[in-house]
């Protein structure tokens, strides 16, 4: 009686270090061995060895371990799989297993060299809920007195350490996902941002390819100018997912979308009660932005009065919230790009000299549209899969004579406006296809000059031969309508038909005329 009094309050003051282990902050391995060590100091059981479930498949496998001397190093990991040896069959069985010397047990497999074979042993399943096993522990008592008080003391141990690795589990499998999501959010980002995904092969914009790659290495501050529609915005994303710090945050900011009042605040942030409506304290874009880009999207439309504010922190990373008393700092890479010229702007006085410098320290260009009609098919083809992809997956395809009445626009709103113009196309086509007549359903022929064979910007059309075999004969038909000013009897010759076999073709192939 005495015996069992002093095992049981050794068993309680082991139980109550073994939570104490369960609530700290430790990390699952590291939990798992230090209530071994508990076990084995304190209750009274050598030899420990604790095993948990693989979630990818059944097998168990050693986590941890506590030998004779300390020594709770495995060279290689070790697994039992269901049915296998004594370890095997707990988990298979899902009950506690007693046996009063191991060297009597036929079952015993000795893999891990851990256990004294004339020393008892007792393994008991980790339970999470009432069917499923996680795992077992496992260790030998001194002697086989009491042996069912020790197997009951061990699973009270193994339903503690459950509760522990099913939450330890569910919050590594989360973080796990999170992590997992985060870096397939970047690689997205960064063939959605990548260089390959600004097109064009003209002269112009190799050299802005050119300017991107070298700039992209440094933090340079970096201003984008172009007209509106220009890709500036595609050239600030390229940047920064191709920069040192990628990994960082980008926030964007359109300066022309707010008032001065409101773009401190926003910028800035602001402390609590630093105006009526500001409840709590806010962080500015500049905070946010902290060991990462912020790009100023119409930076030549803030006032006078707020340039001041914001090249302070173009200088020296400095700012203080609105309100706040305390000058803060960051370390932000920005990208600044506008639609004026600032130059003029400087000029008239609307725009600060020295606020100017600070930005213009590396001068990116976007050429207009107009400037590189040449890329108009491969834009075309770009925008018509981010096109699809809206519509569902929808098959989309653009035809010569569509590329030809493009090819004759002059693009005021650059790459937007023509991205406008494929999407209203690609609306007004049953059958996905775009051609020269769905084009003028848009509206955009009516804005065409006049003039046939040649764009208003000087790109030449398209030149027929007879024998294009990359034409479809609808197209060829409309090609040499357009060759000929759309007179059908020019158009007959340069297809070496007749004027009746002409007219035939375009009313069974219902090519719409164009009276010029």
């Amino acid at each position: 009686m005495v015996e069992r009094t002093k095992l049981v309050e050794l068993e309680l003051d082991a139980l109550y270090h073994v939570s104490q282990v369960l609530n700290s902050s430790l990390d699952l391995q590291p939990k798992l061995q230090a209530i071994l060590e508990v076990l084995h100091d304190e209750a009274g059981m050598h030899s420990g060895m604790l095993a948990l479930r693989e979630q990818q498949s059944d097998a168990l496998v050693v986590c941890a371990l506590r030998r004779l001397n300390s020594d709770a190093s495995l060279r290689e990991p070790v697994r039992y799989e269901p049915g296998e040896g004594l370890m095997g069959l707990i988990l298979d069985a899902g009950s506690t297993i007693v046996v009063e010397r191991i060297a009597d047990e036929p079952r015993f497999l000795g893999k891990l060299g851990l256990y004294d074979p004339k020393l008892p042993f007792i393994g008991a399943p980790i339970h999470i809920g009432d069917d499923e096993v996680v795992g077992v522990l496992a260790a030998q008592p001194e002697d086989a007195a009491l042996l069912g008080e020790r197997a009951r003391f061990m699973e009270m141990v193994a339903n503690l350490i459950a509760q522990s690795v099913s939450t330890l589990r569910g919050m590594e499998q989360k973080q796990k996902d999170l992590t997992e999501e985060r870096d397939h959010l970047r690689q997205h980002l960064r063939k959605n941002y990548g260089f390959e995904n600004i097109i064009g092969h003209t002269q112009v914009m190799l050299r802005v390819f050119e300017l991107v790659r070298q700039v992209s290495k440094w933090n340079t501050t970096v201003l984008i100018r172009g007209e509106s529609g220009t890709g500036k915005e595609v050239i600030a994303n390229a940047i920064h997912f191709n920069s040192p710090c990628a990994g960082g945050p980008f926030i964007k900011l359109n300066c022309a979308a707010l008032p001065d009042t409101l773009l401190e605040s926003e910028l800035f942030g602001h402390e609590k009660g630093a105006f009526s409506g500001a409840l709590a304290l806010r962080k500015g874009r500049f905070e946010l932005a902290n060991n990462g880009t912020i790009f100023l999207d119409e930076i030549g439309e803030i006032s006078l009065s707020f340039q001041a504010k914001l090249l302070r922190i173009l200088q020296e990373g400095e700012f203080d919230r609105v309100g706040g008393t305390q000058t803060l700092k960051v370390r932000v890479r920005i990208i600044a790009a506008t639609n004026r010229n600032l130059e003029e702007e400087v000029e008239a006085g609307r725009f600060r000299e020295d606020l100017y410098y600070r930005l213009n320290v590396m001068p990116i260009n976007m050429p207009p549209l107009r400037e590189r009609l040449e890329d108009i098919p491969e834009l075309a083809k770009f925008l018509l899969n981010r096109i699809s992809a809206q519509q569902g997956g929808r098959h989309l395809e653009v035809k010569e004579s569509a590329l030809r009445l493009l090819f004759r626009h002059d693009w005021p709103g650059n790459v937007r406006e023509l991205e406008n113009c494929l999407e209203r196309a690609a609306i007004m086509s049953d059958n996905g296809v775009i051609d020269r007549d769905v084009i003028a359903l848009t509206g955009l022929e009516d804005r065409l000059p006049l003039q046939a064979g040649s764009s208003s910007s000087g790109a030449p059309a398209q030149d027929l031969h007879g024998d294009d075999s990359e034409l479809d004969e609808r197209e060829r038909v409309i090609a040499a309508l357009e060759q000929s000013g759309w007179v059908q009897a020019k158009a007959a010759r340069l297809l070496n038909m007749t004027p009746r076999q002409i007219a035939y073709r375009v009313r069974i192939l219902n090519i719409r005329m164009k009276h010029i």
